[in-house]
């Protein structure tokens, strides 16, 4: 049979180990790479789907956890499933609830078979296991489903690791036998081992036995400092083959995106974009922007003058504050859609820098704008 997810890479970048490709899905073709906003709960909080269209999301993410919790897959399944559910036509991926489950802490109990815990809602009791997040993502109907694991919080020690990356192999062997939609559903593996490179090293040459459509390097951006994070991505991505695509999962500003990047990452996501739209917060080209500040009161500016996004070419940094100030929702909104939009239109600049072997100057333009002019001075390997 077919894979239902197809890669198709279609350079590479001279200067760095960035790579321009196209992912293929039931749903459409994806531009890699891609910042991917996340739709927890059937949306992207503050947008509506053509909107997100309008600005350029060619995937989304659902989370089924929460999905699972409210409405309810059967409900979603009932409903034609989550593309229709939520009026959305472009490709979806759901993650498999993991990172929520075991961020509960003492509200849950890990066992071979899966996972016992309360539900944050309402401290009901419920049982995951790599069988029951499949079922769950069968019935959401995304297209890109990810493996049960366990997202292991920094630090831990090397024993446990250990342990857990076996672990969550023998769990996404049992997600992948699970799958009752192939035809039109896809499995990734998602890669562990904390931040050891022996364990990082083991858990991708397990997972990838298991011979998944695409990968994900989990269980980073949980806490441990920026450079440990690279340095122990740089260690594992040459472990990836490069016939699939390569997931990121947790992360959302711009200079890690660049980064991820230049190393090889296809794929992105993150919550931080759309929470600190709702806080305030403005990512502009010349760094962040706290619009709630009283020094934008009367700022008629644009959030960002480089910025083409509906938010900047219609309204002023004053108007948005007096809206964040009276708690009217369209602040939120409008600071929602440039944020998605800068993140999109970044990701955009990026394939085209690739394109063109100039994906080094790239960086250190956006740097020097961003405020990082000694940041990259500090990373390896470029």
């Amino acid at each position: 049979m077919e894979p239902v997810i197809k890669y198709e890479l279609i350079k590479e970048c001279s200067q760095t180990k960035a790579r321009l490709g196209k992912i293929y899905t039931p749903h459409g073709v994806i531009e890699t790479p891609i910042f991917m906003p996340v739709g927890t709960r059937a949306t992207v909080k503050a947008m509506t789907p053509e909107e997100l269209k309008d600005i350029g999301s060619q995937i989304i993410l659902g989370n089924t956890y929460h999905l699972y919790l409210r409405p309810g897959h059967d409900l979603i399944a009932e409903a034609g499933g989550l593309h229709k559910f939520m009026n959305w036509d472009k490709p979806i991926l759901t993650d498999s609830g993991g990172f929520q489950v075991f961020s509960l802490g003492g509200l849950r109990k890990i066992t071979e078979e899966g996972v016992e815990f309360k539900s944050h809602i309402d401290g009901s009791k419920h049982f995951i296991t790599p069988e029951k997040s499949i079922e769950i993502q069968n019935a959401l109907g995304s297209d890109i489903m990810m493996a049960f694991d366990e997202c292991v919080p920094y630090p831990k020690d090397w024993h446990y690791v250990k342990e857990s990356l076996e672990r969550t192999t023998r769990w996404a062997k049992r997600c992948k036998d699970a799958n009752k939609n192939p035809d039109r559903q896809a499995v990734f593996g998602i890669i562990q081992g904390g931040m050891y490179k022996d364990l990082r090293e083991e858990s991708a040459r397990q997972i990838i036995d298991l011979d998944f459509p695409g990968y994900a390097v989990g269980g980073l951006s949980v806490g441990e400092p920026g450079d440990l994070l690279l340095e122990v991505l740089d260690h594992t991505m040459p472990f990836l083959p490069k016939d699939k695509p390569r997931y990121f999962m947790g992360a959302g500003s711009p200079d890690y995106l660049i980064e991820l990047v230049l190393r090889g990452i296809d794929m992105a996501d993150c919550v931080l974009p759309t929470r600190i739209a709702r806080n305030g917060t403005a990512l502009t080209t010349r760094g962040k922007v706290v619009v709630r500040n009283a020094k934008y009161s009367r700022d008629f500016t644009a959030l960002d003058n480089e910025c083409d996004c509906y938010t900047c070419k219609n309204y002023s940094k004053a108007y948005i504050r007096h809206l964040f100030n009276v708690d009217e929702i369209l602040g939120a909104r409008l600071t929602t859609i440039h944020n998605l939009h800068f993140l999109l239109k970044l990701m955009e600049n990026i394939r085209e820098a690739i394109k063109e072997d100039r994906l080094l100057e790239f960086r250190r333009e956006f740097y020097d704008k961003y405020g990082y002019p000694n940041y990259i001075d500090k990373l390896k390997g470029f």
